[in-house]
């Protein structure tokens, strides 16, 4: 996935913390969104496609707790990096324990960002293509194919992207 392919929402009620985010990130083409609050972010995740969101902690309408644990009912499988200036053992557990990928304290560190966002965006990449790659196996259930050969693996392979058409398939070749 490039770069501008990513979706990313920055969630915060200062406006001048917001603008540092997308300074810091500026220079690796991702497409930003901004949100001044949790409320303003739950009702865009329920209405557009996210790769991670950034989320603060203390906001003045809806906080970040109640956010992500709105947002992790909607897209369980959506990253969250929670940023606060507000740290402490508890919050960062609590965090945690609703589902954010990760927890940064302000000032944030331009480089501990960058390397934190990729992080989260590769294992996403990851979870996302293990359970494709789950879902086709389940959904035409090649496991009765007997062999596990590379030949038999590219077999398998060529049937999953063939399964859901109407198309008829001749196999061919020896047999045993």
């Amino acid at each position: 996935m490039v770069n501008a392919d990513c979706r990313i929402l920055l969630v915060d009620d200062d406006k001048a913390h917001r603008s540092m985010l997308k300074a810091h990130l500026a220079g690796e083409s991702y497409n930003l969104v901004e949100a001044d609050d949790g409320d303003v972010a739950v009702h865009l995740v329920k209405e557009h496609h996210y790769d991670l969101i950034l989320l603060d902690l203390k906001m003045k309408r809806m906080g970040g707790m109640e956010a992500l644990s709105a947002i992790h009912q909607l897209k369980p499988n959506l990253p969250v990096i929670i940023i606060t200036a507000f740290s402490s053992i508890e919050t960062a557990v609590e965090a945690m324990k609703k589902g954010a990928f990760d927890y940064i304290t302000k000032p944030v560190d331009a480089d501990a960002l960058l390397q934190t966002v990729e992080r989260s965006l590769h294992v996403s990449r990851i979870k996302k293509s293990a359970a494709e790659q789950q879902e086709t196996k389940t959904k035409f259930d090649l496991g009765k194919l007997v062999g596990t050969s590379r030949a038999m693996q590219e077999l398998a392979e060529t049937l999953a992207l063939v399964a859901p058409s109407d198309a008829t398939v001749l196999i061919s070749g020896e047999s045993g």
